[in-house]
């Protein structure tokens, strides 16, 4: 690991305590973990581990399916960020070939539409289950974030309040034919909302790039979840916390003949949301990026990574 850089791994108990000093701690961990690489591991974090195993084993039956099924529900443009992606259909390097992997997305507005088809994972009652729990996670760490950087506890919830978030559901195939150049399994890429939350198999793969341009592995740790954060975190704090660059890359092992699945949600403010800097984000740097509406940005990457 170079230079000894490693994933923090913090433990949301302390958030519930009565104990002011022990919450503060929490508050000042996270601040640090978004500050200096923006990628953390959560313990204690509220989704019990049976409804994200039903999440991981739905979505094995649903990506076990023909493809001309998957089809059915296929994605068919940006606006809506939803429905099936197909093999190296996305590139998340737009300088790559197209990622070896397949995907599923959807949103919570667009859970009821997608119901009616029967290979849908949107009507399963776990899947809503899961989109809330996130949803209340995802809450509890921007209530952080907004503590760590002196705003009112609810500022960032409430510039969430919509819940424009979308559940991605991943699997990577194993490999039958050799990648093309440069191929890879998710190519390297920031994400592009406020926060993600990331569930992933044994199988492992992503790695993290460090402020020194190394890549360190992010291996898997049981009941964490895995937390980065994005774009328009980045922009709106003027660079207190970084959007990290990450990949998946292809294993050199035996895991190349076996799946990989993984599960994010991401979590992004309302489409009406200016991302401006904030006010306490300025005291040691002007603002850095201009002010752009969240959904504007969004669609902006969608249609460069489609």
């Amino acid at each position: 690991m170079s230079q000894m850089v490693k994933i923090p791994i913090i433990s949301l108990v302390d958030l519930k305590s009565s104990n002011e000093v022990f919450r503060q701690n929490v508050v000042k961990q996270i601040y640090q973990a978004c500050h200096k690489i923006g990628f953390m591991y959560l313990q204690n974090h509220g989704i019990s581990k049976e409804l994200v195993a039903q999440v991981f084993t739905h979505s094995q039956d649903f990506f076990n399916l023909p493809l001309k099924v998957k089809q059915q529900i296929a994605w068919q443009n940006e606006f809506s960020n939803t429905g099936y992606v197909g093999m190296e259909r996305e590139r998340l390097n737009p300088n790559q070939p197209g990622d070896l992997k397949e995907a599923f997305n959807f949103s919570k507005t667009e859970i009821s539409a997608l119901a009616d088809y029967s290979v849908s994972l949107a009507n399963k009652p776990c899947i809503i289950a899961f989109y809330a729990a996130c949803t209340e996670l995802a809450n509890k760490v921007l209530q952080t974030f907004a503590l760590a950087l002196e705003l009112p506890e609810d500022f960032l919830i409430t510039k969430h309040n919509q819940q424009n978030h979308t559940l991605r559901l991943l699997h990577y195939p194993p490999l039958q034919t050799p990648p093309k150049p440069g191929q890879v399994r998710a190519g390297e890429h920031s994400d592009y909302g406020s926060i993600t939350l990331l569930f992933q198999d044994e199988v492992g793969g992503l790695e993290v790039q460090t402020t020194t341009g190394d890549w360190i592995s992010a291996p898997v740790i049981p009941d964490t979840v895995i937390v980065n954060t994005g774009d328009l975190m980045q922009r709106w704090t003027n660079d207190v916390f970084c959007s990290t660059k990450h990949r998946v890359m292809i294993p050199n092992d035996n895991r190349l003949q076996r799946s990989r699945y993984s599960i994010a949600f991401f979590c992004h403010p309302n489409d009406d949301t200016e991302i401006a800097c904030l006010e306490t984000c300025q005291k040691e740097r002007a603002s850095i990026y201009p002010p752009i509406l969240a959904g504007e940005y969004l669609l902006s990457r969608l249609q460069a990574t489609y």
